[in-house]
């Protein structure tokens, strides 16, 4: 990949963590894009192989934690999550999600549309 020019944009993302007290938090982040030979792009990510889910019939996953860091990005309807505090952020088409609260309490995780959502997995390394 061939880079020129500068910083020019960001693309934002939302992190859940686990905070010092064993409960998830949200963070809004951004990551630098540079030009690139088509588009922009941002510097490599280390990552596990992907995966690609669907579901329709679950409406609601308890209290639980992502087996590993991973991104998670929604393609199809949208999913709503709930950290211990009871903040509750709605994540759509084309959000990202680095869901990192591998310990402590976790989170719940709903359906915030209807009919069948799809969403991108990507650990990472």
């Amino acid at each position: 990949m061939r880079l020129r020019g500068t910083m020019e944009l960001w693309m934002k993302f939302t992190r859940l963590y686990t905070g010092s007290h064993g409960q998830s938090f949200f963070e809004d982040l951004e990551i630098p894009l540079l030009e690139a030979a088509i588009g922009r792009l941002s510097g490599p990510i280390a990552t596990n192989p992907i995966f690609l889910g669907e579901i329709d019939d679950v409406n609601e996953v308890n209290w639980h934690n992502p087996p590993c860091p991973q991104y998670v990005i929604m393609l199809k309807g949208a999913m709503e999550i709930e950290i211990g505090d009871g903040t509750r952020r709605i994540f759509r088409e084309g959000d990202i999600v680095l869901a990192e609260d591998t310990t402590g309490q976790g989170h719940i995780t709903r359906a915030a549309s209807t009919g069948k959502r799809e969403y991108l997995v990507i650990p990472l390394a």
